[in-house]
């Protein structure tokens, strides 16, 4: 078996921290050697700097190792970073001057030029942004990143149509669970029985990375897809799994109900044939029965890796309109930057 790299992890007992460390526990790839975390747990080990908040248990084989702050020490093959923007933006570069390849699933270098913003089932050729990155930077590291929570669930069924029919208008209403907002969220004054029609710099960011994502690499840089894209997002009282009401145009071909359906149920997306570790079968599950997806029922599928698509039925103002779901924390976030990481071992960038 060959040997497994040597992983970090920033923001280590956040919410996004812990469920990686729940999926990295046996993970035949990556092998957690370092946690790093505010100052205030530095010193201590995981077990005591951690208040254990992810449903299901404590990962024992992390809990001896002693927690730093985020600065590069030792020997590390890549860090997965679950920082808050702000730290993010201070401490990633900082692992990338040092040669560490980071994994962010934070929004501080997303829309930079020259950073790769990667689905892996999307768009993998992006990651060679990296190597202008470097020279650009002068960095012997890198930084890769994954999209918003809420752009996965959007962007992996809009890949599939545009390649297909080609997509130029979309419209789009999310309800948006609250470990969406990380801990504390809403109080429960503030949810019950409510939703919250406004959630901070989200509907920009629905508007803005698919188009990079479904863009091409072309002369060390990312031509975004020429789509427009209008979000409107909301926080409802659910626990995990973010749910879209999407309404798509065509501009290249019409299509049939049976074909939109077909394309979304049939697409594999360009790493089907790496076999990647964290990679779901199937991509996107298509739901017939008009009352799925349901969040409590369908969330979890393909280890909360899937992405549920229903309802698909003409639309009187655009062509179609779905519903999607995906599970915010696994897929939109910690599952996401495994993911990632698994691409550029396979690509070889780490």
């Amino acid at each position: 078996m060959a040997q497994k790299l040597k992983t970090g992890i920033l923001g280590a007992t956040g919410a996004v921290g812990q469920k990686l460390l729940q999926l990295l526990l046996d993970h035949p790839l990556f092998e957690v050697t370092a946690l790093f975390a505010s100052e205030r747990s530095a010193g201590k080990t995981y077990r005591e700097a951690v208040t254990w908040r992810a449903p299901g248990p404590f990962p024992e084989p992390f809990g001896h190792i002693t927690v730093t702050d985020c600065e590069p020490k030792g020997k590390l093959d890549l860090v997965f970073s679950a920082l808050p923007n702000d730290q993010a933006l201070e401490a990633e570069p900082k692992f990338a001057t040092a040669g560490i390849p980071v994994v962010s699933n934070a929004s501080a270098f997303r829309m930079a030029p020259d950073v790769p913003l990667v689905i892996p089932e999307i768009n993998p050729e992006h990651t060679a942004l990296i190597h202008h990155q470097r020279a650009q930077r002068g960095w012997t590291g890198f930084i890769v990143t994954n999209p918003n929570c809420a752009t996965i669930g959007l962007a992996l069924p809009l890949a599939a149509l545009d390649q297909a029919f080609g997509v130029d208008k979309v419209q789009v209403t999310t309800m948006q669970a609250r470990s969406g907002a990380g801990y504390p969220g809403p109080s429960e004054d503030e949810i019950d029985d409510n939703v919250l029609p406004f959630i901070g710099g989200e509907e920009d960011k629905l508007e803005t990375e698919p188009q990079k994502i479904l863009g091409t690499f072309s002369d060390n840089a990312i031509q975004h897809a020429e789509m427009t894209l209008s979000a409107a997002c909301h926080r409802v009282n659910l626990s995990d799994g973010h749910f879209e009401a999407i309404s798509i145009s065509f501009h290249r071909k019409p299509a049939s109900v049976e074909e939109v359906r077909a394309t979304l149920a049939d697409y594999q997306g360009k790493i089907s044939d790496l076999q990647l570790h964290s990679s779901p079968d199937p991509l996107i599950r298509v739901h017939d029965e008009s009352s799925r997806p349901q969040p409590k029922l369908d969330r979890m599928d393909g280890g909360g890796m899937t992405t549920q698509v229903g309802r698909i039925r003409p639309c009187a103002v655009l062509d179609y309109k779905m519903v999607v779901l995906s599970h915010n924390t696994i897929r939109g976030a910690a599952g996401a930057a495994l993911l990632n990481g698994e691409l550029l071992a396979a690509q070889k960038l780490i």
